[in-house]
């Protein structure tokens, strides 16, 4: 057999090569920008050159401080396919953060929207090797001064673009050179980097493709709400790129309106996005022709039941969950129904739905003691840690000495999961390690109260944690978020659980809270709620 290295440039030949007609689309607050794959195909060429007459070296980190736009599309394929790194900077991290990984990474040039510089202007001293700032003018915000002190130089996106001449790609003959770095974000202390090589990227796009998994196909029409700097758009730009996928980018403007206008008047038939995300959408396509949409995957946090069920009741499709981590590229798991459970009844394919599903064709999956490193059994009930290992799975982490934390001796990933697993290998995630409750010294799922509050009629979203209690140790405590207008009570809220849960798992308190936080990526900041409040005091 022939022995052909697997990179990013044959996803982008395929898409120049076969798929120059399809078209892409971006949202932006003028309205939508259209183009194709031929002409983006002609621009990240330029764009190439363009690194090129940067000096970027061989190897370098191209950094993005960006949007979901076909812009940044042409950043996702320039650089690895020159020999470079892209680097993803996640917008909604803080400031120190920031500093942190573009220092960590060695990032020589951040390619910015216009929009977001704002954000970027007061930390360009703290950046140290970064020598060059190209914004890309997304027809919003001021370009604020002081951009250039100390050294840095700062060009047009467009302008450099028209100077430069399209190159050929350079011949890349080790498929595990580095293709693309990203942070993960809410870990303790700094963020950790994971760098995806050409092989994974390449193989990770094949398991986007597969019928069981995303299916990606020729025919679809992709919106990735999910961000480009979350964890490769969820693989979603690169499968889009390799099939000749239509692509819908959102841009900056997130909202439940917008997103439901670009589902409905480009026909759109996968969207993927977290479960706020979705939250906001459903009632904004209430009557609409929805009809093109076959798959709405979603992940970042617990799909709860009742967002998933309203999906299916209003729009004849419930929510495609899936699981995956920043280290896992990062799909690791879809929850498709097995043949025979499509013969179900409703109410036992929704909480089939629940789950994350089986773990996906080319990823591994053990759940262990993780004290001992003992097999837990695969009987559904039985829980421990979530560990998996695959051709897309991170090894250890850049430049870090917390990868001993992270990973075990003959090579899986901790992720932090606690898990159960039945008998086919569908696996349901009780909580995070960190998230899980102990009261009375038996442990008590977050995520699982979290599901069964939210499907109150009164709840728009709950978040429940561990909090000090004086006679159990630890208990729950709810913080929900209650429906505009609904004065639901505690003791509502408390009745609604009973023949749900276990009775000594039951919240010992509720309190209402106008938003639940959210991490950098959507997901529920527990972090957040248990510092503010900590001190609650449970009786």
């Amino acid at each position: 057999m022939q022995d052909i290295p697997l990179t990013i440039t044959h996803l982008f030949g395929r898409a120049e090569q076969y798929f120059g007609h399809k078209p892409i689309v971006t949202a932006t607050g003028d309205g939508l920008e259209r183009t194709t794959y031929a002409d983006w195909a002609a621009r990240t060429r330029r764009l190439g050159s363009v690194l090129d007459t940067l000096g970027i070296t061989a190897d370098g980190r191209v950094a993005t401080f960006a949007w979901n736009t076909a812009r940044h599309l042409e950043l996702y394929f320039a650089a690895p396919c020159s020999g470079r790194v892209l680097h993803t900077l996640n917008i909604r991290l803080f400031p120190e953060q920031l500093t942190y990984i573009v220092n960590h990474a060695d990032d020589e040039v951040i390619f910015a929207d216009k929009s977001l510089l704002g954000l970027l202007a007061p930390l360009m001293p703290t950046f140290e090797r970064l020598r060059h700032l190209v914004i890309m003018d997304d027809g919003k915000g001021e370009i604020p001064d002081g951009l250039a002190d100390g050294g840095v130089q700062v060009h047009d996106y467009e302008e450099l673009l028209a100077a430069a001449e399209p190159i050929e790609w350079p011949e890349i003959t080790d498929e595990n050179q580095a293709a693309s770095m990203c942070y993960t974000s809410g870990t303790t202390g700094n963020p950790k980097g994971v760098v995806y090589s050409h092989r994974s990227t390449y193989l990770h796009t094949m398991g986007a493709m597969m019928a069981d998994s995303l299916g990606a196909r020729e025919t679809d029409v992709i919106l990735p709400v999910v961000p480009m700097f979350h964890a490769n758009a969820w693989g979603l730009a690169h499968a889009a790129v390799a099939t000749g996928a239509s692509l819908v980018m959102p841009g900056p403007d997130l909202s439940g309106p917008a997103i439901a206008n670009l589902v409905v008047d480009e026909k759109v038939t996968v969207a993927a996005g977290v479960p706020t995300i979705w939250m906001a959408v459903l009632p904004e396509l209430e009557g609409r022709d929805t009809s093109a949409l076959r798959e709405i995957p979603c992940g970042g946090s617990a799909v709860p039941k009742s967002l998933s069920e309203g999906y299916r009741e209003q729009l004849g499709l419930p929510i495609l969950q899936a699981w995956g981590m920043t280290e896992t590229s990062p799909i690791a798991s879809v929850c498709r129904l097995d043949g025979d459970q499509t013969e179900l009844s409703v109410e036992e394919q929704a909480d089939l739905r629940t789950q994350v599903g089986r773990i996906s064709f080319g990823v591994e999956a053990r759940v262990v003691d993780p004290e001992t490193m003992e097999s837990i059994p695969w009987d559904g009930e039985s829980s421990g840690e979530l560990q998996c290992r695959g051709n897309w799975i991170a090894a250890d982490y850049y430049d870090d000495a917390r990868s001993k934390e992270s990973f075990t001796d003959d090579g899986w990933l901790k992720t932090g999961d606690v898990a159960a697993v039945d008998e086919r290998g569908r696996i349901r995630l009780v909580d995070r390690t960190k998230d899980l409750i102990k009261s009375g010294g038996e442990w008590i799922s977050s995520v699982e109260l979290e599901n069964e509050i939210m499907a109150h009629p009164q709840v728009v979203e709950a978040a429940v944690i561990g909090v000090p209690h004086p006679k159990w140790g630890e208990a729950a405590l709810a913080c929900v978020v209650r429906v505009p207008g609904e004065e639901p009570s505690e003791e509502s809220i408390i009745e609604f659980l009973e023949g749900k849960v276990a009775k000594w798992q039951l919240p010992k308190g509720v309190i209402w809270i106008d938003e639940v936080p959210k991490t950098s990526v959507g997901k529920f900041s527990k972090k957040t709620l248990r510092e503010a409040h900590n001190d609650t005091l449970m009786q």
